[in-house]
């Protein structure tokens, strides 16, 4: 693969449809190529946003239809416990099962019953992720989509780009990041929004994409701009190292 060659698969790089052994190649090459890793934030900046703007939320009855499969469909098949020959005796005139055979059959519907509550809390938590992500893909998208909507883009450590968007009729923000260098194992990216100098938790990025779209947590108010900062997984109360970035939100 020649470097002109290297040079058209900026489009492809930006929206992960390479493999491995060609990422590895135009990483590489865009390590000392300035105007394709600008590309490549432009273009994937452009497709977050894109694709994010267009999201629709499923149709009510297609939804209502999945979760009632979710819990209807059986997602073991059943375990059976086989009863010995000599399980059956006569005595008195009446066929008695033997203690062993009584305590294996009643282990077993424990079993089943234990499976089934398994599988019951299993349903209700992807129903409960899935009201979730929906509730906040539709917030994320209509922010995006507000007549109101203002953002900021700034270029961040490594080459990598942060856009944030607000609108002050729905008084939510959104992040978009492109070509974040991934944080530390162990570690997350939190977003804060800076109150006046004060800094109040926003949520967390993943800290397996370097590319993400994220809906604050909580409202604006009197917000000035956003923070990010390096923190241990699962978050902090309160920054606890220097900021990697600050934004103002647009006016």
């Amino acid at each position: 693969m020649t470097t002109a060659d290297l040079h058209t698969l900026t489009g492809a790089y930006a929206l992960h449809a390479l493999d491995e052994e060609e990422r590895g190649k135009f990483e590489r090459h865009a390590a000392d190529c300035e105007s394709c890793r600008q590309e490549v934030r432009e273009l994937a900046a452009a497709a977050a946003r894109l694709g994010l703007a267009a999201a629709t939320v499923p149709a009510p009855a297609l939804k209502s239809r999945v979760m009632r499969r979710i819990a209807a469909v059986r997602q073991e098949a059943p375990r059976t416990v086989p009863l010995p020959r000599r399980s059956w005796t006569r005595g008195g005139g009446t066929r008695r099962l033997s203690r062993w055979a009584l305590a294996a059959c009643l282990a077993a519907a424990a079993g089943f019953g234990g499976t089934a509550v398994w599988q019951h809390d299993r349903a209700q938590q992807a129903r409960d992720a899935a009201r979730l992500a929906e509730r906040r893909t539709a917030e994320l998208a209509a922010v995006l989509a507000a007549p109101d909507a203002r953002s900021r883009t700034a270029a961040l450590a490594g080459g990598a780009r942060g856009t944030v968007v607000v609108s002050a009729s729905r008084d939510q923000a959104v992040f978009v990041a492109s070509g974040m260098a991934k944080p530390p194992s162990g570690k997350v990216y939190q977003l804060w929004f800076d109150d006046a100098g004060t800094m109040r938790s926003a949520g967390l990025m993943d800290p397996h994409r370097t590319t993400e779209a994220v809906l604050l947590d909580g409202r604006v108010d009197q917000a000035s701009g956003i923070g990010i900062t390096v923190e241990p997984a699962g978050g902090s109360g309160g920054p606890t190292s220097a900021p990697v970035a600050l934004l103002s939100f647009p006016a």
